[in-house]
C-alpha cells in the first residue's frame, strides 16, 4: 500500500479515544430491509465501509450518527445511544453524501457557523484551524457557490472537524476531488486516525479504500459480509485457492517439484513464470523456499495475484 503521510497544513492534536458499537442492528422500511442484523465495533484508526451502491452503507452511517433509529438492535457511542441523544454530537462529526451548504456563504462563514452552533469558546480560532486542516486558506473568503465540488467537500469536512470530534463519519468523502485533493484528504484521515480518532468512511471505489485503510467493513445486500484486515479476510477464504506468480532460475523443474506439494492445487507454466494455485496460503509460502532449496533453484519473485481488496470484494459479492 502506498504511503500517503504527507505533512498537513495544520497539526492534528491527540484525542481522547471513543468507541462506536452496533449490536444486532437492523433497519427496514415497510417490507424493504436496508440493513440486516449488523454487529460491529469501531475504535481508533481509519476504517473503510465498503459495498456496492444500495448495500446499506448510508443507512448504517445515518444510524451511527443518530439520524435514524434502528428498527432493531442498538447503536451506542461510548455506551450512550446515538438516537435522540444530542450530547453525542460533542464527540461526533458527520459528512453526509448529500450536500447541504449555503452557497451564498464563504467557507470561513460556513465553518464559523458550525463552530458557533457547537458553542465553542473561541469559534473564530476553531474555524481558522479547521480550514487550515483541509487546505482551504486561500479560498476561504470566496462564496461557496463559486467552488468546485471538491472544494465544497473540503469545506464540509472542515465544518465537521471544527469542534475536534473523537469520531468522524464520512459518506463518500472523495467525490468530486481532483488527484491532489484526494491525496491530501487521505493523508489527513491517516493523521486523524494516528492521533486517536475513530474514522469511518464509506466508498464503493476499491482503490480509495485500499489506499486509505487496510481495515474494512464490507456490506453486501444489507448484511455485514466481512470485517477486519482485507488481507486476513482473503486468507480465511479457504474455499478459494490462492493464486501466485512465481519466477525462478528453473521454472520447469520448480513446477514439477511443486506438483508433489499437498498445498498446491495446480501449476501452469507460462512465458513469464509459473502460475500456482494453492489451497493454503501459509503452507505454500512456507513450503516454497524449502522445495526450491532442495532442488537447487533460486526463487526470483513470489507475487500473490489475488490479495488485493478488489479480489476480496469480488469474492464476497459473488458468495
Amino acid at each position: 500500500m502506498t504511503a500517503l503521510h504527507t505533512q498537513p497544513a495544520a497539526d492534528v492534536p491527540a484525542a481522547t479515544t471513543s468507541t462506536l458499537d452496533l449490536a444486532g442492528v437492523s433497519r427496514w422500511y415497510g417490507n424493504v430491509v436496508a440493513v440486516n442484523d449488523v454487529t460491529m465495533r469501531l475504535g481508533p484508526g481509519v476504517t473503510g465501509l465498503l459495498g456496492p451502491n444500495g448495500a446499506g452503507k448510508t443507512t448504517l452511517l445515518h444510524m451511527m450518527a443518530g439520524f435514524l433509529a434502528p428498527s432493531r438492535g442498538a447503536v451506542t457511542l461510548d455506551g450512550e445511544p446515538t438516537w435522540r441523544n444530542p450530547g453525542v454530537y460533542r464527540r461526533l462529526g458527520l459528512v453526509s453524501e448529500r450536500e447541504a451548504v449555503h452557497t451564498f456563504l464563504s467557507a470561513y462563514e460556513f465553518v464559523l457557523a458550525s463552530a458557533k452552533l457547537h458553542r465553542l469558546p473561541d469559534p473564530e480560532a476553531a474555524a481558522r484551524r479547521a480550514i487550515d486542516l483541509v487546505e482551504m486558506q486561500d479560498a476561504q473568503g470566496r462564496r461557496i457557490g463559486t467552488y468546485s465540488k471538491g472544494m465544497r467537500q473540503r469545506t464540509r469536512v472542515a465544518a465537521a472537524l471544527v469542534h475536534d470530534p473523537q469520531v468522524l463519519l464520512l459518506d463518500e468523502p472523495f467525490n468530486g476531488m481532483d488527484p491532489r485533493q484526494r491525496l491530501h484528504m487521505m493523508a489527513l484521515l491517516h493523521r486523524l486516525g494516528d492521533a486517536g480518532r475513530t474514522i469511518l468512511f464509506s466508498s464503493h471505489i476499491l482503490e480509495e479504500v485500499e489506499q486509505v485503510s487496510g481495515t474494512v467493513q464490507v456490506m453486501v445486500a444489507g448484511r455485514l459480509a466481512a470485517s477486519g484486515d482485507y488481507r486476513t479476510i482473503r486468507r480465511l477464504m479457504t474455499n478459494r485457492p490462492h493464486v501466485f506468480t512465481v519466477r525462478s532460475t528453473d521454472d520447469r523443474a520448480l513446477a514439477v517439484a511443486l506438483m508433489a506439494e499437498p498445498s498446491v492445487g495446480g501449476v501452469e507454466l507460462g512465458r513469464t513464470g509459473l502460475t500456482v494455485k494453492a489451497g493454503d496460503y501459509g503452507a505454500f509460502t512456507r513450503a516454497l523456499p524449502r522445495i526450491a532449496l532442495r532442488h537447487g533453484i533460486r526463487v526470483r519473485q513470489l507475487l500473490p495475484e489475488d490479495e488485493s481488496l478488489e479480489s476480496v470484494f469480488s469474492y464476497l459479492v459473488e458468495a
